[in-house]
């Protein structure tokens, strides 16, 4: 097979803790991303910034840099792009892409609102373009578990499900300096596009589209502190704009495993757990049993995968409760925890298989949701 010719964007020589690098280059640059991938172009703010990159990572002979996005949507030698980029630039960095045809793997939020995401999805099916975007629900491995027990009907037809959740960022009262932008509503990214966003798509995949949303959202800190990446102490209050706390409730579509009508109750607060408690509770009952889903690390696919999950099933008729083990494909194991859901994102692509990813109209849909649900702000 002829490797998939990538440009991406975003890729930074100098934050080498970037998404780009920790997510996207373990799997491009290992033998078997190597295998199906080429990296063949980087887009930067500058030329000389695509350079650095290029020599920092060491990429490959021939890799071309660029300096805008529009240059590099006239590449005739890339055929996917990828936009890695901080949330509000990717309007602006993948839009020439898409008008150009090429396909795209857009990381998620889309967009830094639902115009702009409204925007680019009909410009991705006018285009009639190939897409990804970067939800990983579909493919990370213990969320895959759970929705195997419901289709093999381990607990019957589901009859309602809670979620408890805490995450988002580290603190209660401060983020680091550098997710001052998740205290500014207007840039699209922060704990609950991101945080909550990623948990409300896993929710979905696993459980189907929600119906009759619900939902109050509260802003409990609206001084949030900046702390210093070197110190750790806070050196600037800022006024936040951003909820910090979400309640939803909503029905589930009677299709496949649910009940008409179940019940859906989710419960996210931006920060910390109570300490000794997980990040992420997730119970699901159903008619003949129930299944719990723990993690420790957080409620994006990233920091799901970086801390222990446990599945547990509880049998009503047996009244027996099973720890469900689960784990990654062999190959998935080696790369960081950070990259395996991206890597099994660009695994589906190159296989042609998008049952097993979602691409931008997907992703639309999603910020519809969020819009209605954040239009509700107290």
């Amino acid at each position: 097979m002829t490797p998939i010719r990538l440009g991406i964007i975003g890729l930074s020589g100098t934050n080498l803790s970037s998404w780009a690098s920790t997510a996207h280059l373990p799997y491009l640059l290992s033998p078997r991303g190597k295998a199906q991938y080429k990296i063949v172009a980087v887009c930067n703010s500058s030329i000389d910034s695509a350079r650095l990159a290029i020599e920092i990572f060491q990429l490959p002979p021939g890799t071309r840099p660029y300096g805008n996005p529009h240059d590099l949507a006239q590449d005739a030698n890339v055929d996917l792009v990828v936009c890695s980029t901080r949330v509000d630039k990717h309007y602006e960095s993948i839009k020439p892409s898409i008008i150009a045809g090429k396909a795209a793997f857009v990381e998620w939020p889309l967009a830094s609102n639902v115009f702009q995401a409204r925007e680019l999805a009909e410009l991705a099916k006018d285009k009639g373009i190939n897409s990804v975007i970067g939800l990983h629900g579909p493919v990370t491995a213990p969320v895959n578990v759970v929705q195997g027990l419901l289709e093999q009907g381990r607990i019957g037809k589901v009859l309602s499900s809670e979620v408890k959740a805490s995450a988002g960022t580290g603190d209660y009262h401060a983020v680091p300096e550098s997710l001052r932008y998740f205290t500014q509503s207007e840039v699209g990214g922060n704990a609950i596009t991101i945080g909550f966003g990623h948990l409300w798509d896993i929710l979905q995949f696993a459980l189907g589209d929600a119906q009759d949303i619900c939902n109050r959202l509260q802003l409990q800190q609206p001084e949030v502190g900046l702390t210093s990446s070197s110190t750790g102490m806070v050196v600037e209050t800022v006024k936040s704009d951003v909820p910090d706390l979400v309640f939803v409730t909503a029905l589930l579509k009677g299709e496949k495993y649910i009940q008409d009508g179940a019940s859906l109750f989710v419960s996210f607060r931006r920060g910390p757990p109570f300490p000794g408690e997980p990040h992420l509770t997730w119970t699901i009952h159903g008619e003949k049993g129930e299944i719990k889903f723990i993690a420790e690390g957080g409620t994006t696919p990233r920091t799901i995968a970086s801390k222990p999950v446990k599945i547990v099933l509880h049998d009503f008729s047996t009244k027996h409760v099973q720890v469900i083990g689960w784990s990654w494909e062999a190959w998935c194991q080696e790369l960081p925890a950070a990259a395996r859901g991206v890597a099994r994102l660009y695994e589906a692509y190159a296989r042609g298989d998008n049952t097993a990813y979602f691409d931008i109209q997907h992703a639309l849909k999603r910020h519809e949701q969020l819009e209605s649900i954040q239009a509700s702000k107290n």
